[in-house]
Formats: C-alpha cells, sequence, structure tokens
C-alpha cells in the first residue's frame, strides 16, 4: 500500500523533511541563546545602573578592555576637558533618528591620564565634510560622571572604519586608537557623559539604555520548535492522503469499450 514511497518523488519529499527537522530545531536554540544572552545583559545594565558611582580608574586602565559585568557601570573622574584634541564620531542618530555627531573629548585626569567622554549628540547641519561647530564644556577642574563602554569594533556595531575621513572626524570609538593620537596613556573604553549636564540643549546627553525589553526571541524558539515538529505530522498527513487517493484509483472500476456492431 505505501510501496510508492520509494518513489523518487517521495524519496526527496523525505529527505527534505529530514533536513529540515534538525535544522528548525537549532534554530529554536539560536532563538534560545539569543533571548538568554537578551536577559543577561538586561541584568547587567540594570545592576550597573543602580550601583553607586566609583572611579574610573578602579574599572579601566590605559590598554585595557572594559569587562562584560561593567558595561554601563556608572564612573567618576577629576579633571579638566581638553577641547582642543577633541574629535566627532561620524554618523550617529538620536533619539529622533536624526543623523549627526557624537562629541568624543578627552578628559585630563589629575595624574596626566586621559578618559575619553562623548559627550553627546549634535546635528550634522549640512555635509560632512568640515568640523562642526561644538558646545564648549565646562571650563576648569570639574568632576565628571558617566556609563562605562568599551571601545567599538566594526564586529560588534556593524560600522565600517573608513579612513581618510576630514580631519578630526572617526566612525569609532576606540581607546587605542585615540592613545596613537595624543601620544598619552588612555584608559581603556571611554563613558557616556551623564553630568555635568550641557549648559545649551546640545550636545544631546546619550540617553540610558533600554534594559526590560526582552525582545521576541523566545516566541521565535518555540515557533521554529512547532515547526520541526509539523513537518512529520505534515509528512505522514501527506503519504496518508496520497495511499487514500491511490486505493481510491485502484477501486474504480475500469470502463470497458462497446462491443463492435455485427
Amino acid at each position: 500500500m505505501y510501496r510508492f514511497l520509494l518513489s523518487r518523488q517521495w524519496v526527496i519529499l523525505t529527505l527534505v523533511a529530514l533536513a529540515l527537522i534538525p535544522t528548525m530545531i537549532e534554530l529554536g536554540f539560536w532563538q534560545l541563546h539569543r533571548h538568554e544572552h537578551k536577559v543577561a545583559l538586561n541584568k547587567v545594565i540594570a545592576d550597573s545602573l543602580a550601583a553607586k558611582p566609583v572611579p574610573a580608574e578602579s574599572l579601566t586602565s590605559p590598554g585595557a578592555t572594559v569587562k562584560h559585568a561593567d558595561l554601563y557601570r556608572r564612573v567618576t573622574a577629576k579633571g579638566h576637558f581638553d577641547t582642543a584634541h577633541e574629535v566627532v564620531v561620524r554618523r550617529r542618530t538620536n533619539a529622533d533618528g536624526a543623523v549627526g555627531y557624537h562629541v568624543l573629548t578627552p578628559f585630563v585626569l589629575d595624574d596626566g591620564k586621559v578618559l575619553m567622554v562623548n559627550r553627546g549628540w549634535i546635528p550634522a547641519n549640512g555635509a560632512q565634510t568640515a568640523f562642526p561647530k561644538i558646545p564648549v564644556p565646562a571650563s576648569g577642574e570639574i568632576t565628571v560622571t558617566g556609563r562605562l563602554m568599551p571601545d567599538e569594533t566594526t564586529a560588534v556595531s556593524g560600522i565600517k572604519n573608513v579612513q581618510g575621513l576630514p580631519d578630526r572626524q572617526i566612525m569609532l570609538i576606540s581607546s587605542g586608537q585615540q592613545a596613537d593620537r595624543l601620544d598619552k596613556q588612555v584608559l581603556g573604553g571611554y563613558i557616556e557623559l551623564t553630568s555635568p549636564a550641557p549648559k545649551g540643549d546640545t550636545p544631546e546627553l546619550i540617553p540610558a539604555p533600554e534594559h526590560s525589553d526582552i525582545g521576541p526571541h523566545m516566541a521565535y524558539a518555540i515557533q521554529w520548535w512547532l515547526f520541526s515538529a509539523g513537518v512529520p505530522v505534515g509528512w505522514v498527513v501527506l503519504a496518508r492522503r496520497d495511499a487514500r487517493e491511490r486505493a481510491e484509483a485502484e477501486e474504480q472500476p475500469s470502463e470497458e469499450p462497446a462491443p463492435a456492431a455485427a
């Protein structure tokens, strides 16, 4: 009754089904891992934002890599801004989606080391070919507070590190590159400034990251697993329907030709 399963058409269909099942199961686990990563990241962010600020040099040092557990940790530093050597980071958007720059200003600590401070977003206001006009920060010795961030890379951000840009414009924030440019000891990573707030409307301080949304990854994982369970069910349904149709076709009496006239 089911000998038709050995036909070329059914052999191909069966092989495709057998390949789809583990693929869909693997896709489900991939979405589950993304869900777990998102949940873990949200916890790191929540814990970091709730923790009391600590000195920046207690969590990072020249050439160091910011630890994942310290992501968005609030840190403080005492020193002064070096606006003569600040740069802007191209193609950054604000909360409204407008394209502009992030202002990256060296902050010279009392011990001579440098902490790179992302002071926030400013609009591009035209072609990004010349260094934009930037509001000046507070002068003299001050204490800044910000969220500690790791150096940006193309692999993580997806932003290509384009070379040959206009003077004092960069694509990615890299403490190593800034150390080479300034010829000074630069602490690993950088901070997103939270205080003191700018005197005017710009730079716009970068808002704290959203850390309550876990995304749809768990729902996608369950969806893929349901699909994988549906493949064998669908295969059985198709096989039984095909067998029934073949059986009905065989049971139908064949039409005999009419007898020839005498």
